[in-house]
């Protein structure tokens, strides 16, 4: 028969109990860590959210309490009345080390099965048995901390954007689907067999009507939805801190957010930010990094070649050269060591990889240079490239000749390999930045036509707009990202509120006026009846907290995640459907 709790009512949580409190009587409760009886001498380790204590057994114990605890084992849920005395050895890797708590009455409110694995911190148990038992495994400290910092983070942003004038306001989970980049989730209509609602893969079009509705600064923690492929940092559910403001410029949105992510990291983190962001254009991103989410906690920037070896005798350089692209090159210090030819075959084949047709390199050791081309090269010519990217004995220079559509991020992805490699990314630094100036179209090869690299509401640079249709590759869009330490944060953009511009846009997508009214009818009629300017950003809630907590997954900060395959092991979905549920909804399976 197990207990109950009857009047009694917990006063302190496990962890919170000091040296401070010896000689007060405390009631705790929660889950054995484990139990160990030793005789005449019984020890609890009692686990809640907050912590572990130590309950405490003797020869003064009651027999009946002293007996009951002797049947206690590990994740029984049980509370315990006693006095907090000192211990006689102090544990001190336990924030409550000091004191223990002598129990005179104990309650077993629930006994428990031997769970499938131990509940201990960074358990190396195969993460589908932990994810198929989530409700044990959010028993985990580490995991329970993780959960607990995401709260305190949620609630900074309430507190920072409800001071700075932004309302909270909830927009519709079932919406009509439009082209927004990504498949959407479908919910059936029971009402209306052959229809259907979309899930919201971001309340995009909603808080815009906002703005024309007058609510000049709207913010929600709001759950949206993809339907696409997985990985680390993606779950087919996200959380987003989404936000949209009127009469603003660019300016003024990267000026409140700023502020937002500097109290963000003051109030988690403790650490203070500069006063002002760094910012980057997209092309000097690229150009510099080769990436537009570049991790710029380390040097090694690319170094452009092009002039040097526009005329000299390796055909693969002054081919690409002639033929419009560049010459480009990382210089890696200190790494001959570590890449010897062996491990640069490998570092081509992460160039093939990204899309490169090969990578060059140069190795410099004491015994002089070792070069995958320096037979086509004069030795002046080598030596101009080694001043231009500042070798010296000891450093590996790996260069990429093509067009800068993959000369760039093909650099970009070998430095953060080589970065990693040699070990030389710094843990403990907090590198952001702002990203702007971003193409507004992107040339599709194998359609020959100019795609829209953001959504259709993203207004373009105004110096820009003349050139929409005569020459799109030279139109930029007022969007912006945030990075973290080489981690999108999070993207806005100022929006289209020029009808005309707005449908110009609708045409760049390949939408004809019949389509674009059909799926945006009804955000570019409320335009019509007067529409303010604005803009705003989203930030991944579930990113934010992975790279502010410096997890590997998003899993680590979801309570209950799905998988790559965007299942949930632990409730079995998604699962098939009876066939009255399916009749209902005028759907019929194939399989």
């Amino acid at each position: 028969m197990l207990d109950t709790m009857g009047n009694l009512r917990r006063t302190h949580y496990c962890g919170t109990l000091r040296a401070e409190h010896i000689g007060q009587e405390a009631v705790v409760c929660g889950f054995v860590q484990r139990q160990r009886d030793l005789g005449q001498l019984i020890f609890i380790d009692l686990r809640d959210r907050t912590g572990i204590v130590q309950l405490a057994f003797d020869d003064a114990t009651d027999p009946a309490v002293f007996e009951k605890a002797g049947g206690v084992r590990s994740e029984f849920v049980i509370m315990a009345r006693g006095n907090v005395r000192r211990r006689s050895s102090v544990n001190a890797d336990l924030p409550t080390g000091e004191i223990e708590v002598e129990v005179v009455e104990l309650r077993v409110l629930s006994k428990a099965q031997t769970p499938p694995f131990e509940i201990v911190e960074h358990s190396n148990v195969k993460e589908e048995l932990r994810l198929q038992y989530r409700y044990l495994d959010l028993r985990r400290p580490d995991l329970q901390r993780n959960l607990m910092m995401r709260h305190r983070i949620t609630k900074v942003v309430r507190d920072y954007f409800d001071e700075n004038g932004f309302l909270e306001i909830e927009t519709p989970m079932l919406i009509k689907s439009t082209p927004e980049g990504a498949r959407d989730y479908l919910v059936p209509s029971r009402l209306y067999h052959g229809e259907f609602y979309a899930l919201p893969q971001s309340p995009q079009i909603y808080k815009q009507l906002l703005m024309v509705s007058g609510f000049d600064r709207y913010m929600q923690i709001a759950r949206c939805f993809r339907d696409e492929d997985l990985r680390a940092d993606r779950q087919p559910e996200f959380t987003q801190i989404d936000l949209e403001m009127s009469f603003v410029d660019m300016e003024d949105v990267l000026q409140i957010n700023e502020g937002f992510i500097k109290r963000l990291f003051r109030e988690i983190l403790h650490v203070s930010l500069p006063e002002h962001l760094p910012r980057l254009t997209y092309r000097e991103a690229m150009e510099r990094y080769g990436s537009d989410k570049p991790d710029t906690r380390f040097a090694m920037e690319i170094v452009d070649l092009s002039d040097l070896v526009r005329d000299c005798g390796f055909s693969v350089f002054a081919d690409a050269v002639r033929n419009g692209g560049s010459v480009r090159a990382v210089c890696a210090k200190n790494a001959a060591q570590v890449y010897t030819r062996k491990k640069l075959d490998h570092l081509t084949d992460v160039a093939k990889g990204v899309g490169a047709k090969g990578m060059a390199w140069i190795r410099l050791t004491p015994d002089g240079i070792a070069s995958s081309f320096a037979k086509f090269m004069t030795e002046e010519q080598m030596q101009t490239i080694l001043n231009r990217v500042g070798a010296e004995t000891g450093d590996v220079v790996v260069i990429i000749a093509d067009k800068d559509r993959v000369t760039l991020p093909t650099l970009g992805a070998l430095r953060l390999e080589m970065a990693k490699t040699l070990e030389i990314i710094p843990k403990d630094q907090y590198h952001l930045l702002w990203i702007t100036e971003f193409p507004f179209f992107e040339y599709n090869e194998e359609t020959g036509r100019w795609d829209a690299m953001h959504h259709p509401f993203t207004a373009p640079m105004d110096e820009c707009i003349q050139y929409l249709d005569s020459d799109p590759g030279k139109v930029r869009a007022k969007a912006y990202d945030l990075v973290f330490n080489g981690v999108e944060l999070s993207s806005g953009s100022i929006r289209i509120t020029n009808p005309a511009l707005q449908k110009k846009m609708f045409a760049a997508l390949g939408l004809s006026d019949e389509e674009a009214q059909q799926k945006f009818g009804f955000l570019t009629e409320a335009f019509q009846y007067g529409a303010p300017p604005h803009g705003g950003m989203g930030f991944g809630l579930d990113r934010l907290c992975m790279v502010m907590l410096q997890c590997e997954s998003l899993r680590d900060v979801i309570a209950f995640p799905k998988m790559q395959n965007a299942r949930e092991l632990m409730s079995g979905c998604p699962s098939p459907c009876d066939d009255v549920q399916l009749q209902e909804l005028g759907i019929a399976v194939q399989k």
